[in-house]
């Protein structure tokens, strides 16, 4: 059984000043909309994961309005919610127990941001066995500057990532195709 997992798709994380000087895929939280409203209609599971950072200046501090989830992935009443302050979905919450109870062996994993929380979660899901496809334009990255000082665009970053998990934990795929392969599927 295939679920979505919708991770850190909040307010806050359109917040560039806070996380960098750019960031990329402006259009990351509609498209996580897109698969939600997919995966609604076809009554398949999902679970959504919510940062709450622990650092009273992020905007992802739950007294902070940013905590709150972009609108285009509202959870609905009868859709889990586990909370974290670290940048894995799986690090303690009960994640992995409530997949694995409902026997979800297939994860499509989107959300904010790819250098950090999807990263990190997309390994840690594939290291626990399940088989994740990670969409592509339903994530985004912020500019960063290395530990050389050199400046690294977001587009860098967040291809970089990408590259990082193709294979070896993850299929990457864009919202498009994905949609269109799982419509087939029926």
């Amino acid at each position: 059984m295939t679920a979505l997992v919708l991770i850190d798709t909040q307010l806050g994380l359109q917040e560039i000043a806070y996380y960098g000087t750019e960031r990329n895929n402006p259009e990351a939280e509609e498209n996580c909309g897109r698969l939600l409203q997919f995966f609604r209609e076809n009554q398949f599971p999902v679970f959504h994961v919510k940062h709450n950072s622990t650092e009273l200046g992020s905007p992802l501090h739950p007294s902070k309005i940013g905590n709150n989830f972009h609108p285009a992935v509202e959870p609905m009443i009868n859709e889990p919610v586990f909370e974290k302050n670290v940048n894995n979905a799986f690090i303690g919450t009960h994640l992995e127990s409530r997949l694995k109870a409902q026997n979800i062996t297939d994860l499509v994993i989107a959300g904010l941001t790819i250098e950090h929380c999807i990263s990190s979660s997309v390994r840690m899901a594939s290291n626990l066995g399940f088989d994740v496809t990670l969409v592509s334009d339903a994530t985004a990255a912020f500019d960063k500057i290395g530990y050389d000082g050199n400046p690294y665009s977001a587009e860098v970053i967040f291809h970089s990532e990408l590259a990082n998990l193709k294979d070896e934990f993850a299929t990457i795929k864009n919202t498009e195709t994905l949609l269109n392969e799982l419509e087939k599927s029926f």
